[in-house]
């Protein structure tokens, strides 16, 4: 998924993972994450130039 589809899905209420289902893609105020629920540890969904991903795009899925 690229970075727009990744939003736009979070923005009508899908769910985003990363790899597999420990992690989600959240979005707070604006910002995106990716959160790993065991460790509770988060990280950007982005690089600082808030265009690269951290993660391949064929890494991200929707589940229904």
């Amino acid at each position: 998924m690229t970075l727009n589809e990744i939003k736009t899905a979070l923005a009508n209420g899908k769910t985003v993972l990363w790899g597999n289902e420990g992690y989600k893609v959240l979005e707070c105020e604006g910002s995106y994450y990716i959160f790993f629920a065991r460790t509770k540890d988060m990280i950007g969904l982005t690089q600082f130039d808030g265009i690269t991903l951290n993660g391949k795009e064929e890494d991200f899925f929707i589940v229904e």
